[in-house]
């Protein structure tokens, strides 16, 4: 558990330099393994919708793409922003902490405080498919749901990016499951 916010520099450095290997794990799981098997996803929707709504596909898959590098960037910046807050911690715990301000405000900022790039991606996507009729009605409004809690994370109301990070849960294990059970028919000539 994470110190309390009342916690003292030295404590919540310990914390940082005690759970080094489960938070670096975290970091890797939560945003780089994400954003790699997210890229996948991507692509993978971007050729069902391609063929019903060519351009508004591609601009889809554009945000799609942009916010694989938004989490995997996060990602990467917390890890190693936390190297180097343990190292500089060694010899002055006031600066590191500074410092791991820094690297949550860059990392949150980016992948992890707010989604819009991903509730555009899930929105737009969910259009295509609307009008492709692609996926069922349900999977549908659930990925207009998630885009649009996405889309309103620009508003620091923690409600919104709790809505959008359980609704998208949901909504990745269902269009996963769609997916496996339809797959894509290819026309090789």
């Amino acid at each position: 558990v994470y110190p309390n916010t009342n916690a003292s520099i030295a404590e919540e450095l310990n914390f940082l330099s005690d759970n080094h290997l489960t938070l670096s794990i975290l970091n890797l799981v939560s945003y780089t393994l994400f954003g790699v098997l997210l890229a996948v996803l991507v692509l993978a929707i971007h050729q069902r919708l391609k063929k019903y709504s060519s351009n508004f596909s591609k601009l889809a898959s554009v945000f799609g793409i942009i916010w694989v590098g938004l989490v995997i960037a996060s990602g990467m910046i917390a890890n190693i922003g936390l190297n180097s807050v343990i190292e500089i911690g060694i010899k002055e715990p006031e600066n590191a902490m500074l410092v791991w301000s820094s690297v949550s405000i860059i990392s949150e900022g980016l992948g992890g405080g707010n989604e819009i790039v991903g509730g555009i991606w899930m929105l737009l996507l969910s259009i295509i498919a609307l009008k492709g009729q692609l996926f069922s009605k349900p999977l549908i409004f659930l990925g207009i749901l998630v885009g649009i809690a996405g889309i309103l994370t620009i508003y620091p109301l923690d409600i919104f990016t709790e809505i959008f990070g359980i609704s998208q849960i949901i909504w990745f294990l269902w269009v996963g499951i769609f997916m496996i059970r339809k797959p894509l028919t290819v026309v090789r000539n």
